[in-house]
């Protein structure tokens, strides 16, 4: 009679059988996980609404929010629509966001559809050429402008030279809607190539067997699926030309041409006698604007599936042949790039080493290095150029970091308002910079127990402003990647023991780190290239680059101006192509 004996037991047997699933302290029956997401959600929402609250009830009170008193009224309103000139400036900002739309689709989609999915020579080349626009400031694009092509710029005075005259006026609307379309096109851009790239090719080869030519298929079976793109591009653009100030600022105050942002940039800084009543009404109306554009845009795009065109087979894209359309369609580009962006930045470099640039004598014969002496020179040149980077540094940081929780709880949880956060986090892409200054001027007016006035005036009240601007790039930029990571691997931790917040520091930190730093880039270079909150919220001593530059240009200094724009320009480069470096290769990034 044969025995059964138990077979000798192993390490891993053991280690197997002396598991025990982790425990977490629950004070007052409430988890660590509870305790973030709703965390999460009031950080946003106080984030969130400390602008848009104090700016609507300054426009219905008489008095600023920072004395005590005031009554209700409704003299804001009454004052700003019976001013005389609020019409024209009501007209001249319509005039200028529907131009500089226009330009942009008219430039970005053609583009977009011609280096997705026709056969372009040196098509990756160009594609890069067409986003890189997007890493500069319209504020440093509206100086290289001026310095070639304004009235008295190198370009223009070459060719008044030449032909007797110059063709174009930019001290107008239609030349400051198409500056700024050229800084605003890469945006539509990058949407409408997104979408051709992840669409399915399959109508294309479908129209080709039944004979369509290349311009066909483009006109009738690609253009109208990209209309979801369009639709938000277009949106997204004419709401940031609605708001932008460096623009109307620098083309439109010589001329008086007034704009909603520098109406209130005039009414609100400039003013010996600041009407903060008419100030809060003009800031409501804005927001009212660009929170209807919203609206709009989700009205004209409720019926986006019909418009889908990937499915579980998808085809491999057939790039078309234009023909001889293609040399065509790379003259257009490259003129873009060069004429747009390329001449006019040039224009600033070489500004920033000269005395004097002008075609009527060498500019190599003023080569100096004075302008770059005066601002290193200068403590508050240099503090500036600090505070900068700390703003971008720090706040990237803190911005990216509180994008992935935010996106974490938003989609990849079973928290009640997980909605509510993706929208708290959306909303600030709607909100105008300027609104977001004066909002956040007010709200340290009215914060309790003194925190407004330790913010008030510091680097740290910029880099709150700032970060909630970059917020909603930061939040689409990590949300992609984690709805990519299959919801098996929760699955596993959770049936091993762990929380939510667990799950996410074990299992899905490691994972998201190469999008946790294509947010930290995109968030860095965001916050390098803003300045129209700090209008509004920065002191004398806490200046940044943008500001600092606004204030030199209106004293007639471009050669320093020249030469902060460049620094600019040389910091962000560097930045972007040391991240491209370090992240090459991972892909979600």
């Amino acid at each position: 009679m044969s025995t059964m004996t138990e077979p000798p037991r192993t390490p891993a047997d053991e280690r197997v059988q002396e598991f025990k699933p982790p425990r977490y302290r629950r004070p007052l029956g409430i988890g660590r996980d509870t305790v973030v997401q709703y965390g999460v959600l009031a950080f946003l929402a106080v984030l969130v609404l400390a602008p848009i609250v104090p700016t609507l009830y300054q426009s219905i009170r008489n008095r600023p929010l920072y004395e005590a008193g005031g009554a209700f009224t409704l003299s804001g309103y009454t004052d700003l629509f019976t001013e005389a000139g609020f019409g024209e400036v009501a007209l001249n900002t319509l005039l200028f966001a529907s131009l500089t739309t226009l330009l942009s689709l008219a430039i970005a989609i053609p583009m977009a559809i011609v280096v997705v999915r026709t056969k372009l020579p040196g098509g990756r080349l160009v594609a890069l050429a067409m986003q890189w626009p997007f890493f500069i400031s319209s504020l440093i694009l509206g100086f290289g402008w001026i310095i070639m092509y304004g009235p008295a710029g190198f370009v223009s005075v070459k060719v008044q030279q030449v032909f007797g005259g110059v063709p174009w006026n930019l001290y107008s609307i239609p030349g400051m809607a198409l500056t700024e379309a050229v800084a605003l096109a890469p945006i539509a851009y990058v949407f409408c190539a997104n979408a051709l790239r992840q669409s399915d090719a399959s109508l294309e080869s479908a129209a080709q067997v039944c004979g369509a030519g290349p311009l066909r298929i483009l006109g009738q079976v690609v253009v109208p699926l990209l209309r979801p793109p369009i639709v938000y591009s277009a949106i997204l653009v004419f709401s940031v030309s609605i708001e932008t100030l460096s623009v109307p600022l620098l083309y439109g105050q010589p001329v008086n041409i007034d704009v909603f942002s520098t109406f209130l940039y005039h009414k609100g800084l400039q003013s010996v006698d600041p009407d903060y009543t008419m100030l809060g009404a003009a800031s409501t109306v804005i927001l009212v604007v660009t929170l209807s554009l919203v609206a709009v845009q989700a009205k004209l795009l409720k019926d986006a599936a019909r418009f889908v065109s990937v499915r579980g087979k998808v085809t491999r894209p057939r790039r078309l042949d234009l023909g001889w359309l293609k040399w065509v369609s790379i003259v257009f580009i490259w003129f873009y790039v060069i004429v747009g962006a390329l001449v006019p930045i040039a224009g600033l470099v070489m500004r920033s080493f000269t005395l004097v640039f002008t075609p009527l004598q060498s500019p190599f014969k003023t080569v100096t290095t004075k302008n770059y002496e005066i601002v290193f020179d200068s403590d508050n040149y240099v503090q500036s150029l600090w505070n900068s980077l700390i703003v971008a540094g720090v706040g990237s940081v803190v911005v990216s970091a509180l994008a992935v929780f935010a996106v974490m709880v938003a989609r990849r949880s079973t928290f009640r308002w997980g909605r509510a956060v993706e929208y708290l986090a959306l909303i600030p892409q709607s909100l105008p910079g300027i609104i977001i200054g004066i909002g956040f001027f007010w709200a340290f007016a009215l914060a309790p127990f003194g925190m407004g006035s330790v913010l008030q005036g510091t680097i740290y009240a910029v880099i709150i402003a700032f970060g909630m601007r970059a917020l909603p790039s930061a939040f689409g930029s990590v949300a992609p990647a984690i709805m990519q990571i299959g919801g098996e691997l929760d699955n596993a931790a959770r049936v091993s023991g762990a929380d939510w917040l667990m799950t996410f520091f074990r299992v899905l930190r490691a994972l998201i780190t190469p999008a946790f730093a294509g947010a930290l880039v995109l968030t860095f270079v965001i916050m390098l290239k803003e300045y129209s909150p700090a209008v509004f919220l920065s002191s004398a001593d806490n200046n940044i680059l943008g500001t600092t530059m606004l204030s030199l240009w209106t004293q007639g200094r471009a050669g320093s101006v020249a030469a902060l724009a460049t620094l600019q320009i040389g910091i962000t480069a560097v930045f972007v192509a040391l991240a491209g470096l370090l992240m090459k290769g991972k892909h979600h990034a």
